[in-house]
């Protein structure tokens, strides 16, 4: 199938657009008429130049021409996954006519962190007649990790379309987080899942005891807990609840790796059974508040919260957004995440938690906080260590308006998908429609522990992407001392930032507008020594303010769900609306 490592044309290197070329100075100039044309000469000369082809998808955008940019991009794109491909053994006439054959390939470069690469041969796959739903589910998602999110909708929706069921319909969900009026279109695609696969069965009947002063009875719900994203954040609540005060009981899928946590926790794996097993093993535990941990992610077990398996259920942690259950009765923010219209796109109740939504472990093994290294390197280094689907076009813009006011400086993008050459020549094609040169835009791949912690002491100022901004990427940079600036959006979602920064004690890190937010960032890194200062007062702060208080916030989660229960208690069965 594919004998070679996937290196093909283009890998990884800013050469694809650094000819001193007329159209490249033109481009970079602001000439796009002159660009265009001589893109389009360039590649009439000769067809398979990928620099002209992403060249000519630049200078369109930097024209204007939006629709016609966008195909360009396409056929560059098409052109450079398919020579990729080729040089990594694979049979280009076969992919063309075998359906499993090109899915196949596809597969490998998915699996390689290729996903640009891999949406190319996925779509020969399906217009050769493939259908596989695991095919088709990751032909999606190479699409979605792109940041191609209407795309990534498409293919989802067809998918389930071909094979229903609830797990690949709640694939198609999130990507709306990043497509225009993504909040109302994401409620609205959660209320319609529910109904689908979620509706109310039965009416439980609890006897939990009252519970002014017992035990109350909290239960939470992932597929892991001391594994995957939730591993820093829930481990802090885990380890400061007080046995004397609430008896705790974890519903992972499997109990193999849940083997370090206090001794009062129970642990129940659900894995293998089905949601109405989990829900009355659930009910039989007599828990007062179950938790839901994970949302519309892979793995959820959302069909269990749909059973009604406690008085009280609550979202959390993974998803602020809605779950669409009419039985889930609340979801859990920080109180800067309130904004106009929030509680129309739930069917919980928002509950608002304070400063912060929840704790942070950081790293034990984080390394001491490094001077800022433009005092060495004598230029800013910004970073942004977030998921290629969150560069929005206005974070692009921003970010080139950043980079355009500070000549010099140089952006690190690191995330395991920016291994793909595709990946890399469309990304800075778009900062090139933007005058911004292709050699400033830097690529890093995947890094885990002490080498992932490390990469944080190249950058001076990380730059969060809105209206998806970063959440563990975030609390990770400040705990190793970088500065991150965030972007107060209009909504709750793209206003999640706003809590990390404040609750370090920088709020003069958080930008109302994105004029405001490329002013900072120049102000910000226009003196190295007084960034250096700020640098020094990024991790105290964080360490030191609500999210370093694990036992403070849990007490008052603790709390939390006492009056939860207190409501349900009184309304028996009216959780949300009791007095």
């Amino acid at each position: 199938m594919v004998n070679r490592p996937f290196t093909g044309p283009g890998a990884a290197s800013p050469a694809m657009f650094e000819q001193a070329s007329t159209a490249a100075q033109a481009l970079l100039a602001g000439d796009t008429a002159d660009a265009v044309a001589c893109y389009r000469a360039a590649i009439a000369a000769q067809p398979a130049d990928l620099d002209a082809r992403y060249g000519l998808a630049s200078a369109l955008a930097a024209a204007g021409d939006g629709v016609v940019a966008s195909a360009a991009l396409e056929e560059a794109r098409m052109l450079h996954g398919l020579l990729l491909a080729k040089g990594a053994g694979a049979d280009l006439v076969r992919i063309q006519a075998d359906g499993d054959y090109a899915a196949a390939v596809a597969t490998q470069l998915y699996a390689a962190h290729h996903v640009a690469a891999a949406s190319v041969i996925f779509g020969r796959a399906v217009m050769a007649g493939h259908q596989s739903q695991a095919g088709l589910l990751t032909y999606a998602l190479s699409l979605q990790h792109q940041g191609r999110a209407e795309e990534a909708i498409r293919v989802f929706r067809a998918t389930a379309e071909l094979h229903p069921s609830p797990a690949v319909d709640q694939f198609g969900l999130v990507p709306h987080f990043m497509v225009e009026n993504g909040r109302a279109r994401y409620a609205a695609a959660a209320r319609a899942w529910a109904q689908r696969w979620a509706p109310e069965i039965g009416d439980p009947v609890f006897a939990n005891p009252p519970s002014a002063g017992r035990r109350l009875r909290i239960g939470y719900v992932a597929p892991a807990f001391a594994a995957l994203q939730v591993r820093q954040f829930i481990t802090p609540i885990l380890e400061a609840h007080d046995p004397a005060e609430v008896a705790v009981f974890l519903y992972p899928a499997t109990d193999a790796a849940e083997k370090g946590w206090p001794g009062h926790i129970v642990v129940r794996p659900i894995g293998g059974m089905n949601d109405a097993a989990a829900a009355a093993l659930i009910r039989d535990d007599a828990i007062d508040v179950l938790v839901d941990c994970w949302g519309h992610s892979a793995g959820s077990r959302l069909g269990v919260f749909a059973r009604r398996a406690a008085p009280v259920q609550v979202a959390w942690i993974n998803f602020v957004q809605t779950t669409g259950l009419t039985r889930m009765d609340y979801v859990l923010h920080a109180d800067s995440m309130a904004a106009p219209g929030t509680e129309a796109l739930f069917t919980e109740r928002v509950w608002p938690m304070g400063a912060i939504t929840i704790p942070y472990k950081p790293d034990p093994a984080r390394p001491p906080v490094a001077p800022t290294p433009a005092l060495a390197t004598g230029r800013i280094t910004f970073g942004s260590f977030n998921h290629p689907c969150k560069l929005s076009d206005a974070t692009v813009r921003a970010w080139s308006r950043i980079l355009a006011g500070r000549p010099d400086a140089r952006l690190v993008l690191k995330y395991r998908y920016f291994v793909d050459p595709v990946l890399q020549a469309a990304t800075r094609a778009r900062f090139a429609a933007e005058r911004i040169a292709p050699e400033r835009i830097e690529f890093q791949g995947h890094t885990t522990g002490p080498d992932y912690l490390a990469a944080f002491d190249q950058i001076d100022l990380a730059l969060d992407p809105s209206p998806y901004p970063g959440g563990t990427s975030t609390c990770d940079a400040l705990t190793v001392g970088v500065p991150v600036l965030t972007l107060a959006g209009p909504d709750f979602f793209s206003r999640i930032g706003i809590q990390c920064l404040e609750g370090a004690g920088l709020p003069e890190l958080v930008a109302e507008t994105w004029d405001d937010y490329v002013a900072k960032a120049l102000a910000l890194t226009d003196e190295h020594v007084a960034l250096d200062k700020l640098r020094q007062r990024v991790r105290p702060g964080f360490d030191g303010g609500p999210y370093g208080d694990a036992a403070g916030f849990t007490r008052g989660l603790e709390a939390v769900f006492r009056t939860m229960a207190a409501r349900w208690e009184q309304g028996r069965g009216g959780a949300r609306d009791a007095a």
